[in-house]
């Protein structure tokens, strides 16, 4: 082996998987044989009138949130500013995490990716990414995924379900418990389709840029589709000035549908214009996001159809480089590919970025998300 055993040992200390139990997912449920509600998929005015209901004062709610949001405390007992009976009634009727971390994944790169074991047992995955002052965290919308894309982990299960809003907001908490780390940016780009996940999705992203709760800006938060024209309409009349991205993938129908069966029943035309009524509506530029796979979609013709779509747009396009996944057949473009294809769309006038490729070494990367267990 190349470079020693030695090497290779100092190597796995990163790349193999750390088990740990984290924070045990707490169900008062489970102490009163009654479902808790999950106080994660509360507004601030709702928990305040489950505390009254408790006899409690309104003003309980602001230091329930900041002990979650801002401290990532998730046990009542250790809420010592409440009074001990409302903790002591809190216990038996909110419940604050339902997951539980099954294990923990560190790349040598700094991402962090987690295993989460749901309430009802299913599973997802859920990714910190590190860039200096800038930490994001990727989260997932849904058990698997029904879309289908042919080079993507993410749905080699099929959809399993729908998270809760409080499933999704969880992750962030989390995240934070296990890194220490202070998230500053949040994208919806793990396991599932935000977009059919609409109602969840949306109260995630509101309770994130809640001053009381999440306190993140919607300018930090991404929301990635593969791009479904009514659920993007349909956001574009929210008030929410979250940026958009569309996995687009291929820059015409056919090779689409090739790549991208169901999406693809969306013309790309449809997926355009509705991406523009959102950018004239919110004022954000959109993210046009596209993977390269080897001898597929990486010709310098496509990149030329590419730049012609992006044209019609007040857009942004990030090239990334396929991720492999163990299952499937496609292959990332060789070497130089990516950066004439980069320079065929800046000399149409795009703004292109080429993703790094982040946690790969842990299938954490662009693509390689998946139900996990």
């Amino acid at each position: 082996m190349k470079g020693g055993f030695d090497t290779y040992c100092r190597a796995s200390l990163f790349i193999l998987p750390l088990f740990r139990r984290g924070q045990k997912a707490y169900n008062p449920a489970m102490e009163n044989g009654q479902d808790a509600k999950h106080l994660l998929d509360m507004t601030a005015a709702e928990l305040a009138a489950e505390i009254e209901s408790l006899g409690g004062k309104k003003f309980r709610a602001k230091q329930i949130l900041e002990w979650v949001w801002q401290r990532s405390v998730v046990d009542f007992s250790e809420m010592k500013n409440l009074p001990a009976t409302l903790r002591g009634d809190l216990r038996g009727r909110l419940a604050i995490l339902t997951s539980e971390i099954e294990t923990r994944y560190d790349a040598e790169d700094g991402v962090v990716k987690l295993l989460l074991r749901l309430g009802d047992g299913e599973y997802i995955e859920t990714v910190l990414i590190p860039a200096g002052r800038r930490v994001t965290a990727c989260l997932s919308t849904q058990v698997g995924c029904a879309m289908g894309c042919e080079f993507c982990a993410s749905g080699l299960e099929g959809l399993r379900r729908n998270l809760t809003a409080g499933e999704i907001l969880e992750q962030i908490i989390q995240l934070r418990q296990a890194t220490g780390q202070h998230i500053t940016n949040v994208v919806l780009m793990g396991t599932g389709e935000p977009l059919a996940n609409y109602d969840a999705a949306v109260a995630a992203i509101r309770a994130m840029i809640d001053p009381k709760r999440g306190g993140i800006s919607a300018r930090r938060i991404t929301l990635s589709t593969v791009g479904l024209p009514k659920g993007i309409a349909k956001l574009a009349d929210e008030d929410l000035p979250i940026t958009l991205a569309i996995s687009l993938h291929a820059p015409n129908d056919a090779l689409r549908a090739k790549i991208m069966p169901t999406p693809s029943r969306y013309p790309l035309a449809d997926i355009l214009d509705a991406a523009e009524e959102f950018f004239h509506s919110r004022g954000r530029e959109i993210t046009l996001e596209y993977t390269l796979l080897a001898g597929l979609n990486d010709s310098l013709d496509c990149a030329a159809q590419l730049a012609g779509l992006a044209g019609k747009l007040r857009c942004n396009v990030n090239l990334i480089r396929y991720n492999p996944v163990e299952q499937l057949s496609y292959a990332p473009p060789p070497a130089g590919t990516m950066q004439r294809f980069a320079e065929t769309l800046r000399s149409a006038g795009v703004n292109v970025n080429i993703r790094q490729s982040r946690g790969s070494t842990v299938k954490a990367a662009c693509g390689q998300l998946r139900i996990g267990k």
